[in-house]
């Protein structure tokens, strides 16, 4: 019998593999075999580590959105009292969907996945809960805070879906008709 190798990374590795299989083919082509082939792993390794496919979804949401809640937190961060909370919230969609679409595509599959899945679900609310979390704190009204992270969601779903161009505007307006 063959010595067992080492690897305090495989782990890590097998979820890297996890949330570039959902980037490349979606979650429909999401399997053990799928990603132990991506992680260059035998088979056996990621069921070892993740024993169903929801125990790796989870951990790939929590990945994923740890990395969104890092960059919404640093916005929240940056949010300026002396601006209109619609300028702000416009300025941050117009630089999500400028930036890269494939990543933002990715966090929402992953996200919506919880509609279907219910291990994963929690994991989605956790992060809206953050969200709202970083953002009540800085604005000082949690209920603001949910609507205009609901808003932020919608909108940024809906020019991912249509393709439509992003008019500032049109966020701006749309925001400030919600928060009066």
């Amino acid at each position: 019998m063959g010595r067992r190798r080492y690897d305090p990374e495989r782990r890590q590795r097998i979820i890297d593999a996890a949330i570039a299989v959902v980037g490349e083919r979606g979650i429909a082509g999401l399997s053990h075999r799928a990603v132990a082939a991506a992680a260059q792993v035998p088979l056996g390794s990621t069921t070892y580590h993740f024993a169903s496919l929801d125990d790796l979804l989870v951990a790939a949401l929590r990945q994923v959105n740890g990395v969104c809640l890092a960059d919404f937190a640093r916005w929240v961060e940056r949010i300026d009292p002396a601006v209109p909370l619609a300028e702000q919230v416009a300025e941050l969609v117009g630089e999500t969907l400028a930036g890269d679409r494939s990543r933002v595509e990715l966090e929402y599959e992953l996200y919506l996945t919880a509609l279907r899945r219910e291990a994963v679900r929690p994991i989605a609310a956790e992060c809206l809960d953050e969200m709202v979390r970083l953002l009540g704190r800085r604005i000082g009204d949690d209920r603001t805070a949910r609507a205009v992270v609901a808003f932020l969601d919608g909108v940024l779903l809906q020019h991912l879906l249509t393709g439509q161009p992003f008019e500032p505007a049109a966020v701006r307006a749309g925001l400030a008709g919600v928060l009066a």
